[in-house]
């Protein structure tokens, strides 16, 4: 197994964090490092799709002034002009 350096400090840390939810440092290592890397594929693919979508809307002419998208945002959110 290839070892990573971590600091000692963040190494009590965790070794904290897989006592509380009663699992060894690598089985709390291996789960926390899968749901972090879950949600940071999540986060880009979802801002990919928005960036897409984005595209494909000025391509098709779907756009909007920017002062009529901030008024808009001001009335929704109620605030002051």
């Amino acid at each position: 197994m290839d070892t990573i350096p971590v600091s000692s400090e963040r190494k009590a840390e965790f070794e904290e964090f897989a006592h509380r939810n009663g699992q060894d440092t690598a089985e709390a290592l291996d789960l926390v490092l899968a749901e972090y890397l879950a949600g940071e594929r999540w986060e880009y693919r979802s801002a990919t799709e928005g960036i897409e979508e984005g595209y494909d809307d000025l391509k098709a002419g779907r756009t909007q002034l920017a002062e009529e998208v901030f008024e808009e945002l001001r009335v929704k959110r109620g605030l002051p002009r």
